[in-house]
């Protein structure tokens, strides 16, 4: 199984969950982004980018109505 790239986003923490899937970073990187700008000012937001190997997630990037935070690359 190769690498997975997802976007994330629930309305508010721990409800439900719309994901996208890609093998292409580039694509699931542009929904993230146009997830941010639809939805990005909603107080209860969070989007987040992840990538998935071997069964491991990994989250790249995450948004609130606080703003991005990314995550170090280790």
């Amino acid at each position: 199984m190769g690498i997975r790239h997802l976007a994330r986003l629930q309305f508010e923490a721990d409800g439900p969950v719309v994901e996208g899937e890609w093998t292409v970073p580039a694509t699931a990187q542009d929904r993230y982004t146009e997830w941010v700008g639809l939805y990005g000012t909603g107080p209860g937001i969070v989007i987040r980018l992840i990538e998935e190997s071997d069964g491991r997630r990994r989250v790249l990037k995450t948004w609130t109505a606080q703003g991005e935070t990314e995550e170090p690359t280790n």
